[in-house]
């Protein structure tokens, strides 16, 4: 892995993408405006949605919990820490380095093997991915968009069949890579040998490696916990969006918050820089003049929205760092591993 310090390509992409973006959106601003919309903002809501949103952190070392069970029991303390650091990691780092430095830092502390710890991470993935495509559906058929939206909501019905195949391919991949390892990784191997074979070479055993760990309860009640767990992550991940905008003064149907999740989803797939700065404003931007919110108005609603998910998990992130001992610095260490 390339070292965090060093501006890959894609890295530059990323920037380049997000700076545009911002050009962008900021281009066809009303500044006036958007200092009016500023000044209706209730704080009373603001705080709570912040609130809310450190619930769905603690909600998501809950699950992780379950998942990391059948290899051992980890402390609550640990699992909070890394899932915190984590969230600043990708917040601050390219190329959503914080995922490998979560597994490594839980690792590290409960003495496990990182391969395993990743493969949990893999799990904690889909369950998302199959939770965001349950608010798709949801969405789907009870959302009411303003008349010359059609477009708008047919493009993620699209969205919602593209994301829905592809993790039924990789449910299948991992099925068969369980049961099947060795013929598995054997048509692996013939899918690469277009590719140089050093990287075949890393691929294969790195694949072995993780689905040894790849283990899922089969105790009935540790399953549902993962599946209440998904449903109260993307409750609380819903409701802030809710509340803020109850906070401008928007009073949107919860679907809306829902719809607008979704498109906040799809955003931090496209490549942009540290903290999905542009892409995600993008996507809230235009998802609430999906419902004619003035452009100047959806900005404001965007900017906080991206400021709640970005400014307090940071600050979080660095007491864990101070708590546990780990130098900002130091995170490299688990990146390039």
């Amino acid at each position: 892995m390339n070292n965090i310090g060093r501006l890959d390509k894609r890295l530059l992409a990323g920037i380049g993408i997000s700076l545009l973006l911002m050009a962008f959106l900021f281009s066809k601003i009303d500044f006036r405006q958007l200092a009016s919309a500023f000044r209706t903002l209730h704080y009373g809501y603001l705080a709570l949605a912040v609130f809310i949103t450190f619930v769905s952190y603690c909600l998501r070392a809950v699950r992780w919990h379950y998942l990391v069970l059948p290899q051992k029991k980890a402390s609550p303390r640990n699992l909070l820490a890394a899932t915190i650091i984590c969230y600043m990691a990708n917040n601050l780092l390219p190329a959503r380095l914080g995922e490998f430095i979560r597994a490594y830092v839980l690792a590290e502390r409960e003495q496990l093997e990182t391969s395993s710890v990743f493969a949990t991470l893999v799990l904690d993935r889909l369950f998302d991915g199959f939770s965001v495509l349950v608010i798709l559906l949801i969405t789907f058929f009870t959302i009411k968009l303003p008349p010359g939206m059609e477009k708008v909501q047919s493009g993620l019905v699209t969205g919602g069949y593209v994301t829905l195949s592809i993790y039924i391919v990789v449910i299948l991949f991992m099925v068969f890579l369980k049961r099947s390892t060795a013929t598995t990784l054997k048509f692996v191997g013939t899918l690469l040998k277009p590719l140089p074979a050093s990287f075949s070479e890393r691929v294969i055993p790195l694949l072995g490696s993780f689905i040894s760990g790849f283990r899922l309860s089969s105790r009935p009640g540790e399953l549902l916990a993962l599946i209440i767990t998904s449903a109260l992550i993307w409750a609380t991940a819903t409701w802030p969006v809710d509340l803020l905008l109850k906070a401008f003064g928007l009073n949107l149907p919860f679907t809306a918050a829902m719809f607008i999740l979704v498109f906040l989803v799809f955003a931090v797939m496209v490549p942009s820089s540290p903290g999905y700065i542009g892409t995600y404003h993008a996507a809230c931007m235009y998802g609430l003049m999906a419902f004619n919110v003035s452009r100047e108005m959806a900005l404001s609603v965007a900017l906080v929205i991206h400021a709640v998910n970005f400014f307090p998990v940071i600050l979080l992130g660095f007491f864990f760092l101070w708590r546990e001992g780990i130098s900002f610095s130091s995170l490299g260490k688990y990146a390039d591993r």
